[in-house]
């Protein structure tokens, strides 16, 4: 897979390692910003990665600094240094924390689906922890309102707990398979509440769509309510393999080995356990379906936008906008 084009011979650092424009290079883009391997990092060891860049940046590198320390340092920063406001964040929220702070959450919540007080409490703690993640990543360049943090804060934690409580007392008596999908349940519609309502003002006043050229030409509500589509299917499609595929696994591993037979207490450990297997590769495969870039027809954006354009006698058919994560 080719690397990403280089400025005079040098590593261009405000662009991913990887070319973006296949499935490949975003999937291995990824793979290197949520490994959780560095969540391991010490402040020194990023503050020291962070130097070196900002020293490669101004051309004076130590001698005999090597293109791998480069992108070694590279990876490091960008796992635990917000973009924009060039800030430590923090390590709850980051991006190489998901995969272990998703595997411990989401097993919990899925071994003790049945009592209703430990439905409420887990489904409590996964919306906070995703509170954080998207508190912490937010733009910095347009903070998000406390108020606004707050009103989707409660909404997708009462959605997520109102489908898991009604669909736990509905499957009942059902097969102990379709109860363990309950949470699932809950996880997608909280999605679907939760990221809409975190960027509601991108709905309202459009994100900014770009040209040919690279130039603002305007904001569009269309390519904000397409940004925001391809956002919640990912996160659906991080969560499904994890949260489908392991009931199947704990069901038989349940009902056809004595493995828990006189160990109640394995179940979660060997959930957890398996959710991190699955999430490690879920994670950025799913982060790299979509391109960062994202791109909509001139077609159907706001009249507004394809007036200017045609006053500009621009010849775009294509306008890319950036979609989040």
């Amino acid at each position: 897979m080719a690397e990403a084009p280089r400025v005079d011979g040098r590593i261009d650092l405000d662009r991913p390692r990887w070319q973006q424009n296949t499935y490949i290079g975003r999937a291995k883009h990824f793979f290197s910003v949520t490994d959780p391997r560095n969540v391991l990092l010490t402040g020194s060891q990023l503050d020291k990665a962070k130097e070196l860049l900002k020293l490669y940046r101004e051309k004076k590198e130590p001698a005999g600094v090597t293109d791998d320390q480069v992108y070694a340092a590279k990876k490091m920063y960008e796992s635990a240094f917000h973009p924009q406001t060039q800030q430590k964040m923090f390590l709850p929220g980051r991006m190489s924390f998901q995969v272990p702070g998703n595997m411990t959450i989401t097993g919990l919540m899925m071994t003790y689906y049945r009592s209703t007080p430990a439905v409420l409490f887990w489904q409590w703690i996964n919306q906070s922890f995703n509170a954080v993640v998207n508190y912490t990543n937010r733009s910095g360049k347009s903070d998000i309102p406390e108020s606004l943090l707050l009103k989707s804060y409660i909404a997708a934690t009462t959605c997520a707990v109102g489908v898991a409580v009604g669909l736990n007392k509905a499957t009942v008596k059902l097969p102990p398979l379709v109860g363990r999908m309950v949470p699932f349940a809950a996880v997608c519609s909280a999605n679907c509440v939760n990221i809409p309502m975190m960027r509601q003002s991108e709905l309202i006043d459009g994100i900014d769509v770009l040209d040919d050229n690279g130039e603002v030409v305007g904001q569009s509500k269309a390519a904000a309510r397409s940004a925001i589509t391809q956002v919640v299917f990912s996160r659906i499609l991080m969560a499904t393999p994890g949260m489908a595929l392991t009931p199947v696994i704990m069901n038989a591993l349940e009902t056809k080995t004595k493995l828990f037979k006189g160990r109640a207490w394995l179940g979660a450990p060997v959930q957890v356990g398996i959710i991190g297997l699955i999430l490690t590769f879920a994670t950025p495969l799913a982060c790299a379906v979509f391109e960062q870039n994202s791109s909509i027809g001139v077609s159907k954006v706001e009249d507004n936008i394809q007036l200017k354009l045609r006053e500009m006698n621009s010849k775009a058919k294509v306008l890319t906008f950036n979609k989040g994560l």
